[in-house]
């Protein structure tokens, strides 16, 4: 280990690896780090997806070889995502943009003849910024949601400076946000403590696949089911989609889109009246009326509003089937606590979504979940004060508003980093809307739909070769801060984001604080911070230095003895819920989702998360349309034929798979492909169902309705042949009882 000094007697207590397994900070400058055949791993903070996890990377010969998970880490404990192993693929990429590009008339050219490109592109955009100062309002920045230093740092400078500052987050969970802020008096998602839950009852949020901290909760949901020590969890999943999260549950209740809080309300009722929640506080959450105040919420309503009574049919003396089953629902949900309800997902992407995530949500207090172990643990704040916890997506309202600016000429100077939003906002037509700026700055690595849009592409370093840090959003119920290092020197041209922003605030006058600070700087300041708390899990340290050593080696510094604030006194439910409104007047609701491996396309450019197959359907390489097997059947369609689909923004051509567990009046589409440009794996492959949403949004919030636009299908005449891994041989015909099945050996053959 030469050239890198160990941590001494610094102690990591409670962790899972050895200390001399670890190198204490990456050597990226080092000649030593080169051995041939040793291999070393560093800890560091996955950017691939919003989770963020922990990760370890092996490196060998100064090459990153192989990525897992961080025992250490609280949220994922050692597991890891395919889109944290894809990150590899990222960093050695074929069509990543090794230096910086300037558009030349219909194409690119490489930013030159200079000695140094990069330098010359950045005091282009500071003389751009420098001259429009004085009408900070005409310059817009629009990044993902972030959190940690680098959060900081981009939300400062626009302050700072005064530009319009947009985040970007597909199938946003702002109405999510806003739910846990009424109810719990929450700014932080809290911590829904499913390993020691006894029942979970879900609506619509694929937890298990795409949802929020997936790779957490489906660690949390090992241990619920596990039989060591406890009872098997019961788990129930209501929604309209069978997700993979729904194909785990022990029962699916499907539901008709934007209905769920009919049905969470329904449940209440039905609680209160058979006296299975305590008296206190059916109290709370009634305002004292009791069961009076929910006398709307009757189960014939229920059956008729949720369409589970066109689902589940009626038995042999008329009465519906899905009567027992709601009833059930509310006996067993009331009295195997500790109980969880937990939603979101096309449940809250409604025009009525607050109202329905506030009911679901407001059934923990009924159950007395809330701040229990194994229901709601809200999370403590930032343990460094000047770091960003948590961050959400701008509204559709806000980004009608901006691209309504854009095609009004309002704006003169866009910039892009980590996002797409000319894919990502296709039913706003804001690639259009974009051409009106007069200059577009790209800070990206793939040629991806805005960065063809733009005036320069400045490519940025990768994860992998960045400094940065995160505090994980939802926490593990206590204060925890993720360390992110490079772990091998930059393959390209490329810069860090955050310093660009840092050397450009001080060279423009804008800056506030200490000059000369770096990614790198914020980090290491972030240590400090918490060397001088002493708490928390490192220990020992005798110096900020040895603390920040042993801070890096590890990845992760995390405080068990923290616990989040109290929840708020518990809101009384909504008397009412409105109906929901679907945009468009097609056949079919549409529910689009998030791809198990692609996300909403920050994962498409990569060859192994395309060939990732989805966990229900198992197709690779395409997106398609989920119908339900009956309304095929009544189409006169088969597996792989292609079919229009019309939605209120426009329409788009797919081959259709079965899928005999969906209701026969949904349709669902993943989202992720669709993809014009963004690499030689992406490029027109399948279609963007961004692009046929309506503009519907939630009343409350403004938040995209995303879940709420309506379909038609339209048969194309046309067939595909469908890349998927179940097969296409049928099923195995079932032996007459008797008959004796005939077995060959490979080697009788």
């Amino acid at each position: 280990m030469a050239g890198v000094s160990g941590a001494g007697a610094v102690v990591f207590a409670g962790c899972n690896i050895p200390d001399e397994e670890l190198w204490v900070q990456s050597p990226v400058n080092l000649p030593e780090d080169l051995v041939t055949g040793v291999d070393n791993w560093y800890a560091t903070v996955c950017r691939q997806c919003a989770s963020a996890e922990g990760l370890l990377v092996r490196v060998m010969e100064g090459r990153a070889k192989k990525i897992q998970g961080n025992p250490d880490y609280p949220t994922n404990a050692g597991k890891h995502s395919a889109r944290c192993e894809a990150q590899l693929q990222e960093l050695y990429h074929p069509d990543r943009i090794a230096q910086p590009m300037a558009r030349d008339g219909d194409g690119f050219l490489p930013v030159g003849p200079g000695a140094d490109p990069y330098a010359d592109s950045l005091e282009w955009l500071v003389n751009t910024l420098d001259s429009l100062k004085g009408r900070a309002s005409r310059v817009a920045l629009i990044t993902p949601p972030l959190r940690g230093h680098l959060g900081q740092v981009v939300s400062r400078f626009a302050s700072d400076y005064g530009l319009r500052y947009l985040t970007l987050e597909t199938l946003g969970e702002g109405v999510l946000r806003q739910a846990v802020k009424d109810v719990f008096n929450a700014d932080r998602l809290p911590h829904f403590d499913i390993a020691n839950a006894a029942f979970v009852l879900n609506f619509g949020s694929d937890f298990l696949s795409t949802w929020v901290s997936p790779v957490s909760l489906a660690r949390a949901y090992g241990k619920f089911r596990n039989v060591e020590g406890h009872e098997r969890g019961t788990f129930v999943h209501v929604g309209p989609r069978f997700s993979m999260t729904a194909a785990n549950a022990d029962r699916w209740m499907p539901v008709r889109p934007g209905t769920e809080g009919v049905l969470a309300l329904g449940l209440a009722k039905i609680i209160i009246e058979h006296g299975w929640a305590d008296p206190q506080a059916v109290q709370a959450v009634t305002g004292g009326r009791g069961g009076a105040a929910l006398e709307a919420f009757d189960i014939d309503r229920v059956v008729r509003e949720t369409g589970m009574g066109d689902y589940f049919g009626v038995d042999e003396h008329g009465v519906s089937k899905a009567i027992p089953k709601i009833e059930r629902l509310a006996e067993d949900f009331a009295t195997h606590g500790p109980a969880l309800a937990i939603g979101g997902g096309e449940t809250a992407a409604q025009t009525n979504g607050l109202q329905n995530m506030r009911a679901i949500l407001t059934l923990n207090y009924l159950v007395g979940s809330v701040g229990q172990k194994g229901g709601v643990l809200l999370n403590p704040d930032s343990a460094v004060p000047s770091v960003p916890a948590s961050a959400g997506g701008a509204s559709f309202n806000q980004w009608r508003a901006f691209t309504d600016a854009l095609r009004s000429g309002d704006i003169d100077l866009v910039i892009v980093r980590g996002a797409d939003p000319v894919h990502s906002l296709a039913n706003l037509d804001f690639g259009g809307a974009l051409a009106r700026a007069s200059s577009v700055v790209t800070f990206g690595n793939f040629w991806n739909e805005t960065a063809l849009r733009s005036t320069i592409v400045l490519p940025e370093h990768t994860s992998l070769e960045e400094w940065g840090d995160d505090v994980p959003e939802p926490g593990p119920g206590h204060q925890t801060l993720g360390f992110q290092q490079p772990v091998v020197r930059p393959v390209l041209n490329t810069r860090s984001f955050g310093d660009v922003l840092i050397q450009s605030a001080e060279r423009l006058g804008v800056a506030q604080g200490p000059s000369g600070l770096t990614m790198q700087e914020l980090v290491r300041s972030g240590a400090e911070e918490l060397f001088r708390q002493n708490r928390g899990l490192i220990i020992g340290a005798t110096d900020a230095e040895e603390y920040l050593k042993a801070a890096l080696s590890r990845g992760v510094w995390s405080d068990p003895n923290t616990k989040g604030p109290q929840a708020g006194s518990a809101p009384e439910f909504d008397r009412e819920i409105p109906s929901p409104q679907q945009d468009g007047n097609g056949r079919f609701f549409l529910v689009p989702y998030l791809s198990n491996a692609l996300g909403g396309g920050e994962g498409a450019h990569l060859p192994w998360l395309q060939a990732a197959p989805d966990p229900i359907t198992t197709v690779v390489w395409k997106s398609w349309v989920e119908l339900n097997e009956k309304t095929a059947d009544e189409l006169e369609l088969r597996i792989g034929d292609v079919v229009r689909v019309e939605g209120p923004s426009g329409a788009i051509e797919l081959p259709v798979y079965f899928h005999p567990a969906l209701p026969p009046d949904v349709v669902a589409i993943p989202v992720g492909q669709g993809h014009k440009e963004n690499g030689r794996y992406a490029r027109d492959r399948g279609a963007n169902v961004m692009s046929i949403l309506g503009w519907s949004t939630e009343t409350t919030t403004g938040s995209s309705a995303w879940a709420a636009s309506r379909v038609n299908l339209v048969k194309t005449g046309e067939h595909v042949t469908m890349s998927r891994n179940e097969g296409t041989t049928g099923i195995i015909r079932e032996p007459h009882p008797g008959e004796i099945i005939g077995v060959t050996t490979h080697a009788q053959m």
